[in-house]
């Protein structure tokens, strides 16, 4: 696996009181993330083993972005949800999360992006500067 050029900073995501969630419907979610050696730095997965158990429906339904907003602790409009692919991005709307950012490292979907949803479109994460602090819990 080949890295992309950014990570959202961990450190500085949690020191703003925000917790960190990955979401996927790969039932290989898990051994692909220890594979990319990433796995520590998310507090919440929910992939397809998940929605196998909980009858979880795929993207563009909400219902696995929900239950990781769930499981941090927080309403899905106090969450900020990235997205490259157009139905999580539609997910990510249909599920009213507060922040729908959309992930075009092509430049080729971000019209598409902002049409289904997102409220701002980046060609990578170094693009976004994490700010503001959330006193208080989740």
């Amino acid at each position: 696996m080949t890295p992309r050029r950014a990570v959202l900073d961990r450190d500085a995501t949690r020191d703003r009181g925000a917790g960190i969630a990955a979401v996927s419907a790969s039932r290989n979610c898990g051994p692909v993330l220890r594979a990319a050696g990433v796995d520590g730095l998310v507090d919440v997965r929910v992939d397809g083993l998940d929605a196998e158990l909980l009858g979880l429906a795929g993207k563009p339904d909400p219902a696995l972005f929900v239950e990781a907003a769930h499981r941090l602790g927080v309403p899905p409009g106090r969450c900020a949800l990235i997205e490259d692919a157009l139905v999580g991005i539609e997910a990510g709307h249909r599920g009213r999360f507060g922040l729908v950012i959309g992930v075009d490292r092509h430049g080729r979907i971000s019209k598409d992006m902002s049409g289904r949803g997102a409220h701002i479109v980046v060609g990578d994460l170094a693009d976004l500067d994490v700010v503001g602090r959330h006193e208080g819990t989740r």
